[in-house]
């Protein structure tokens, strides 16, 4: 409970202290500077609050390319870990409250972001356009969670179409990520972070064929069993 203390503490002060950074960025135009500060902002974070990485197969990963990235999704702890750990960053399609936090959310809809509205099927439609758009144009890659919410027992939940879209949409492979440990140091619920170890297990990228939508059931299926199989597995 202590050290999430401290990491709001650290978090609120480099906000302030980094303003005027994020604003000149913002006008100059320049995005790469920001992702870097944001992805040494969450290494910092994960040493606060005592978290050791166990991570696995990105050596399966080209640097440059452009993926859509889909783990299973255990804990608040698991986007920014991510984050972190996927090479050259990945944007992602998030809740537009957390697009509203002042000067972060500006920030991450600046280098990116999508907000998505959950209350209508058309809003996700738009996000889903919106992301493929960036893709296409920026060479990004997104990280979606499939399960589309964290789970509760932290057991592996039913996938949702709605990154499977993406991936049809811009023929960019789907990476499957397992993530073990993070349930048992932050599960849905807990307002504070415990310390200890986390295992990310990046897996062979799955090819994708563009447009091809009658394999989504298939495509689901394959993404699936390989996040699945990599939470069988102990942390060392």
């Amino acid at each position: 409970m202590i050290r999430t203390a401290v990491l709001v503490l650290f978090y609120g002060v480099l906000v302030i202290l980094l303003t005027p950074f994020i604003l000149l960025c913002m006008l100059a135009g320049c995005r790469d500077p920001l992702v870097a500060v944001g992805q040494w902002a969450m290494r910092a974070g994960r040493r606060i609050l005592g978290i050791r990485l166990e991570v696995s197969g990105l050596e399966r990963l080209e640097p440059r390319a452009a993926y859509v990235y889909m783990p299973n999704h255990l804990s608040f702890l698991d986007g920014p870990m991510l984050e972190m750990l996927i090479p050259g960053a990945a944007r992602i399609i998030l809740k537009k409250p957390v697009l509203r936090i002042p000067v972060v959310g500006m920030a991450m809809r600046f280098v990116g972001f999508v907000p998505v509205d959950r209350k209508g099927e058309e809003g996700g439609k738009k996000s889903i356009a919106k992301a493929a758009g960036l893709m296409r144009d920026n060479g990004y890659s997104f990280l979606i969670f499939p399960e589309g919410t964290r789970s509760r027992d932290g057991r592996l939940q039913r996938f949702r179409r709605g990154g499977f879209f993406l991936a049809l949409e811009t023929g960019a492979p789907i990476v499957p990520v397992s993530i073990r440990g993070t349930f048992e140091l932050m599960p849905k619920g807990q307002k504070y972070a415990r310390s200890g170890k986390v295992g990310v297990e990046f897996h062979a990228p799955v090819p994708v064929e563009r447009g091809a939508g009658g394999s989504m059931e298939a495509l689901i299926e394959k993404v699936r069993a390989a996040v699945a199989s990599g939470l069988e597995r102990r942390l060392s």
